[in-house]
């Protein structure tokens, strides 16, 4: 099986570009609110009990399991009935963008990566899940977007079907 990657650019009028804006947003807290869930849990475990200082020390209980993707995962849909703003974003790219922040730990762990970073924007968010009529001659239809314009520079190869966008 051959994997092919096509770049084309996209045509976006205001209302598209104020969504896609608004869909990084959100991605950009989840992915931030995560790291700080990761970030607060390892820190609850480095000192020592007899030493460890009320004030300065995160205090997470002992038993809270290691927040991973699928405990994040659970505890997004559960976030979604207390913040109606996460409910104006595809379900799936939310669930990505856990999936990239799984990732970069385990970069870290077995690759030797640095620390994942809070980001201060999103510059990507990923639909992996695409319907049939995904594609036009002129236009792709994203969930949620709609149909956007693109500028179609190579033809699709007869037998493309695209697998994420």
């Amino acid at each position: 099986m051959i994997t092919l990657t096509y770049q084309y650019k996209l045509k976006v009028n205001r209302q598209q570009e104020q969504k896609i804006v608004h869909i990084l947003d959100v991605c950009k807290s989840v992915y931030n609110y995560a790291l700080s869930e990761r970030k607060d849990w390892l820190n609850s475990r480095k000192c020592l009990a007899d030493r460890c200082s009320l004030v300065s020390e995160y205090i997470i209980p002992a038993y809270e399991p290691y927040p991973n993707y699928f405990v994040q995962a659970k505890n997004l849909t559960e976030a979604k009935k207390v913040y109606p703003i996460l409910k104006t974003v595809n379900a799936q790219v939310l669930q990505q963008v856990l999936k990239t922040l799984d990732k970069a730990f385990s970069d870290m762990k077995s690759k030797g990566f640095g620390f994942p970073r809070f980001k201060k924007k999103m510059r990507s968010f990923v639909f992996p899940a695409l319907s049939k009529n995904f594609l036009g001659d002129e236009y792709l239809n994203f969930p949620q977007l709609g149909k956007i314009r693109i500028r179609k520079s190579r033809e699709y190869p007869p037998w493309f079907e695209p697998k994420q966008a």
